[in-house]
């Protein structure tokens, strides 16, 4: 049974006005810690797949737990909404969206959160999260705009071709902090671009990763392509990053 306390927080939702989407804004929902003070400044998650994080990976009771729990420095979590008829479209390198949701997440919702929360602005406290494509879109945003983000939390990872050739053409990467985790069982996955066997694309990602010296922590354990499987990861994931008071 979930303790109540966990329960008790504070998640605010806002929409970001956009230049670059077609549809001219984002829905986010915003985790604020127990005890959120404007006159302090916090560690931020920016997480792909916003709604599925707080709906099923139920991160914001995990973030309060570890928060009350296991006295981690409290943060705040910035969830981004996305159409899952665009995610393709939005995520993958290829996607006719793609360069233009990187550019919004960097130049429209960045400042649109720091504007607005007590948010630190250093790329060592800024972490990208993501599920699958969403883990994906996390590493091109850094690899895109490394002096913003140095830090991704990849779950199952959809490191296609396309991604892993981007990897491999990326220069000194030793700034680079990557979390990945897989599940064994998904070396039969059905995507909308076909069955993949994301083992075996999160072995190969790391590889390439690890010739171009980014600092890896690399995982494969028994789970399936769902989040039944990541939400019991994120407790660990989270605390990988955000450091204890």
């Amino acid at each position: 049974m979930t303790d109540e306390r966990y329960l008790k927080r504070t998640i605010v939702k806002e929409s970001v006005p956009s230049s670059l989407l077609p549809e001219q804004s984002r829905n986010l929902r915003i985790f604020l810690p127990p005890g959120y003070n404007e006159v302090l400044s916090y560690p931020v998650v920016y997480c792909q797949d916003g709604e599925d994080f707080f709906n099923f990976g139920r991160i914001a009771t995990t973030a309060t737990r570890l928060i009350l729990d296991e006295g981690l420095e409290p943060f705040i979590i910035v969830g981004v909404d996305v159409d899952k008829k665009l995610r393709t479209a939005e995520y993958a390198p290829d996607g006719d969206r793609h360069a233009n949701y990187i550019r919004f997440f960097a130049e429209e919702l960045l400042p649109f959160v720091e504007e607005r929360y007590s948010v630190r602005r250093e790329p060592e406290h800024r972490l990208l999260a993501g599920d699958s494509l969403g883990g994906s879109v996390s590493l091109h945003l850094a690899l895109t705009y490394p002096h913003l983000f140095t830090r991704v939390m990849s779950l199952s990872g959809a490191y296609y071709g396309i991604s892993q050739n981007i990897i491999s053409a990326a220069g000194d990467l030793s700034w680079l902090t990557v979390y990945m985790i897989v599940g064994l069982q998904e070396d039969a996955y059905e995507t909308d671009r076909g069955v993949f066997d994301f083992v075996a694309l999160n072995r190969n990602a790391k590889a390439l990763l690890e010739l171009k010296q980014a600092i890896l922590f690399y995982e494969e354990k028994d789970g399936k392509h769902q989040w039944g499987f990541w939400q019991k990861e994120l407790g660990q994931a989270l605390s990988y990053f955000i450091e204890v008071e």
